[in-house]
């Protein structure tokens, strides 16, 4: 094919795969339509298209006239249909981001059915391809594949608002519409497709989307161990497969075994940073339930293994080792004679027989401990006794195809599946450490003591051997806790292997010493030590969170400080050189705003990189982003390549939160995509790292942006901090106080029982904006800060446009603020001020939040030259549009039930079915909108 063909046959292809999405929404959106006419007759029917069609209007063209009477239907319905039109709405969404991610999949599988003309943009195949084209060699990729890693961590941040069963449903569904594809069904088969979605879809009908309850900490683990049950299993090894076959294809030369550059943890069960409920033994609990899924996974794949390695020594020859092992088995474990593979001529299944026994020996923990198995690599081991077994009789495609995969499902989920971090605040320690040392008589009051006398304070307590604490003493119920997590990690390492826990977080990191306190404390429960020879012993690592913009800045700082300290230094050297740094976007968004904490963000990047430098240290960032563009959010693969490409250089972590996990990891086909396109991005950037280009203008345009970065923080700062009556008009024009009753998180919405907006969480001040229809976390200060900066030169518009073309990381910022102006809509959040009792200060603040709207949005279109917002992203701007007519009615609705239940709750009464129906569209507006948190 020429290029010309291609291009007009991929155009082709993406149209006809536009009408199947079309066509796939169009036939859910029926099938709800018979749904609701069941349940609810034709009148429901005809009220739900009534609503949909003056919202459709409404959107192409603002008629005044429309607009009241629009408002005045969903003013004056009856509440029993009101909320059946509530729930019509909310379930459409669900239908829709099934069809929307099961085409997804469908052109993942277009482009795989056309491998020989096209490969899929953002495909492993893809980028091998370019290395190879670029003439990178098999040696310089194995270098750079020992070099590289990226850990998926899962967090249980409340921003889920659907129900482990509503997912169940979503996924039942989904499996059924990728049969509508299949070429080959006959009438009668579609038939009863059909009748099965319409089953599902009455059945999502008739089940509860709200939670009851709260979820407690042990179900947010069982919901986040469901992606790895469901997809992850499979889907990640299939990731490391595809890898080694493109890397065979185009590299033949080279002998591929992928090292371990990808993989998952968790935070769920192990961040205790403002959640009470997680105490060391709900981390013990957490652990226990991490081991018990691993190993019933490879329960499961040696009992499918039995099934299919049949062969038999009357036919091939197998290897003396297998047999030997067998022998070796048969010597250390006693199989009753209803489990021992009782045909001696198929040597694999006996072998199978013996391993599967060891296996539920150590789940169960029964038996001796020659009975199970100690580590994952004696499980490895004995995977490549069969492997080379297999392979000594040209057996080769049944060691490819099972055998291999398993081995590495075996070297990425070992026996405790993901390491679990921990995470505190670092308030925590320090009063811990303030008992335990007034307690010794080291320090009365070790709270006051300056940065400079704790730190060789700390030092000291590091290099003594003698411990600090006493089982004799008794220490108050919070330090005795803070011990406790150490005394945990310290025997999750000896039953679990080393790898469970590695990393310990600190929240609020504000000092060297604030590392040290871990450090110390950690000594307590033998995970740090001074050997007599000198050496050190480190286990674990303290690993800094910097939040705030202030952190941010003084980041660099208390770094160098830590490296000076020479036993913490060691400490690094010990765990492969590398620290751990995180970097928080949601707290530093909400406290300088989205372009200040951008800039900041890359600034630190550069500036502690720098500072590690200068002590020989390689630095592994975690990226603590959400899903909503307010919080660092992204696609992963943009995420990955956004970073400045020289700290990458300790590797990469990057958290995975609330509905991020279900849109990314609940379907087998848009897991492997979305990990498929993690390693693509992860490739480029460690080639641009390895090849780093200066770009002369970068130096200047970085100055420029520091310019626009204090415009943007002033304008932010101004309003968010500095004007009185702010929080108050945030609080009374969006569901603020209703979201703290989703029952979506174990976790409390505030860090203190307070009212301070410092103490509010950033999720849920990102959430509720997001309800109301201003995004406002998400551009507000922007604009201004690009406005000042184009009146500051003569040629400032020209720079502009030019930094647009040619830098990246602001072409990736201005892109994230279109998607925000994009998805606001300041007519919708109109209603929501209305809710705000003082006029004054409605009119005030909404016309300064208004002004603001339109400043950003006029001076994006003259940096890009387009002529709408989007218009560079056609796909996701008709997305957008086809979505809000249906999203308009969910928040017209929550105006007005929002208005009647405050109504009601001033009179010191309530309302449980007016709560209910408020709740319902939140999660409505959360469907239709997505990445809300």
């Amino acid at each position: 094919m020429t290029e010309t063909t291609t291009a007009v046959a991929a155009g082709h292809q993406q149209h006809s795969n536009h009408q199947l999405l079309r066509r796939d929404v169009r036939f859910l959106g029926n099938i709800l339509g018979e749904v609701l006419v069941h349940q609810g007759g034709n009148e429901l029917l005809e009220i739900v298209e009534k609503i949909r069609e003056m919202s459709k209007t409404l959107r192409a063209s603002y008629v005044l006239e429309i607009h009241e009477e629009f408002k005045s239907i969903v003013d004056t319905l009856d509440p029993k249909i009101r909320l059946q039109v509530i729930r019509a709405f909310a379930v459409y969404f669900q239908l829709v981001n099934i069809a929307e991610q099961n085409h997804r999949i469908r052109r993942k599988r277009d482009y795989e059915r056309s491998a020989a003309e096209t490969v899929q943009p953002g495909s492993i195949e893809s980028v091998v391809l370019e290395l190879k084209e670029r003439g990178v060699s098999a040696g310089d990729i194995e270098h750079i594949l020992s070099g590289v890693s990226l850990e998926l961590v899962m967090t249980a941040h409340p921003t889920e608002a659907m129900r482990r069963a509503i997912l169940d449903i979503h996924k039942r569904i989904a499996d059924d519409m990728m049969q509508l594809d299949d070429p080959t069904l006959t009438y009668r088969e579609r038939e009863r497709l059909r009748q099965r979605l319409l089953n599902e879809v009455l059945t999502l009908w008739q089940t509860n989307e709200l939670r009851d309850r709260k979820p407690t900490v042990m179900d947010e683990v069982r919901n986040g161990l469901y992606y790895f049950d469901e997809t992850l299993f499979d889907a990640l090894p299939d990731v490391y497969d595809e890898l080694e076959r493109c890397l065979e294809k185009y590299y033949p030369e080279g002998n591929w075994h992928v090292p371990t550059f990808l993989r998952f943890g968790s935070w769920i069960g192990g961040d205790r940073d403002g959640n009470p409920s997680v105490r060391s033994n709900v981390t013990w609990d957490t652990l226990g339930m991490h081991r018990q899924l691993a190993l019933k996974k490879y329960e499961e794949k040696l009992k499918e293994g039995l099934k299919l390695l049949s062969f038999s020594t009357t036919l091939v020859e197998v290897t003396q080792e297998l047999l030997d092992s067998i022998e070796a088995d048969r010597r250390q474990l006693e199989l009753k004679s209803t489990d021992a593979w009782r045909n001696d001529t198929e040597p694999y299944r006996i072998k199978l027989t013996y391993m599967l026994e060891r296996i539920q020996n150590t789940r169960t923990g029964g038996a001796g401990l020659q009975a199970r198995y100690a580590s994952p690599e004696e499980f490895i081991r004995d995977l490549y006794i069969i492997d080379r077994s297999l392979r000594n009789h040209f057996a080769d495609y049944s060691a490819d195809s099972f055998i291999r995969k398993l081995i590495r499902q075996a070297e990425l989920f070992g026996f405790y599946l993901a390491a679990l971090d921990v995470r505190q605040h670092s308030k925590e320690h320090e009063a811990a450490m303030q008992e335990i040392l007034n307690n010794m008589g080291i320090a009365e009051d070790y709270s006051k003591l300056t940065e400079d006398e704790k730190v060789p304070l700390l030092h000291k307590l590091l290099e003594d051997a003698r411990p600090l604490t006493s089982p004799y003493v008794q220490y108050s119920e919070s330090t005795e806790e803070c011990l406790n997590v150490y005394r945990t990690i310290q025997r999750a390492q000896q039953e679990f292997g080393p790898r469970c826990i590695r990393s310990y977080l600190i929240s609020m990191t504000q000092g060297a010493s604030d590392i040290l306190e871990v450090m110390v404390l950690g000594k307590e429960a033998g995970l740090f030590r001074r050997n007599a020879d000198g050496t050190v012993h480190a286990a674990f690592q303290a690993v800094p969170l910097f939040e705030t913009i202030e952190d941010l800045h003084a980041a660099p700082d208390i770094m160098r400080k830590l490296f000076a300290v020479p036993t913490y230094r060691q400490a690094v050297d010990v765990l492969d050189g590398i620290q751990e740094i995180m970097l928080g976007y949601s707290d530093s968004n909400k406290d300088g705003g989205m372009l200040t904490a951008n800039w900041e963000l890359r600034l630190a990047l550069q500036s502690i990189t720098s500072a590690a430098s200068d002590f020989g240290v390689k630095l592994k960032f975690f990226h603590g982003r959400g899903g909503a563009l307010g919080r660092g959010g992204m696609p992963l693969n943009r995420s990955i390549l956004a970073q400045p490409p020289h700290t990458l250089g300790g590797g990469m972590k990057i958290t995975e939160q609330g509905e991020v996990l279900s849109s990314r990891y609940s379907l087998q086909g848009i897991a492997y995509r979305s990990l498929e396109q993690a390693t693509s991005a992860l490739l480029t950037a460690a080639v641009q790292a390895r090849n780093q280009q200066s770009m002369p203008e970068e130096r200047r345009y970085e100055q420029f942006m520091k310019l626009m970065s204090e415009a943007a923080q002033k304008k932010y700062q101004d309003l968010v901090f500095r004007d009185p009556d702010f929080l108050m008009f945030f609080r009374e024009s969006t569901p603020l106080p209703e979201i703290g009753e989703l029952n979506i998180g174990s976790r409390p919405s505030k860090r203190k029982n307070s009212d301070r907006f410092e103490d509010l969480r950033a999720i849920p001040w990102v959430f509720a904006w997001t309800q109301s229809r201003y995004l406002f976390p998400a551009w507000y200060g922007a604009g201004t800060g690009l406005h000042t900066f184009a009146r500051s030169r003569q040629d400032g518009m020209k720079t502009l446009q030019e930094m647009y073309e040619n830098w990246s990381f602001f072409k990736g910022l201005i892109d994230n603020l279109q998607m925000a102006l994009a998805k606001a809509d300041l007519l919708i959040s109109k209603e929501y001020a209305g809710m705000i009792r003082d006029e004054t200060v409605r009119n005030r603040i909404f016309t300064e939040i208004e002004n603001e709207y339109k400043l950003t949005s006029d001076i994006i279109l003259q940096i890009t030259g387009q002529t709408e917002i989007l218009d560079n992203v056609p796909i996701i701007q008709e997305s957008i549009r086809l979505r809000n007519p249906y999203v308009d009615p969910l928040s017209y609705f929550q105006v007005k039930l929002l208005t009647e239940l405050r109504s009601i709750r001033d009179r010191n009464e309530d309302n449980p079915q007016l709560l209910r129906e408020v709740l319902l569209t939140i999660n409505g507006i959360a469907a239709g909108l997505r990445n809300t948190g």
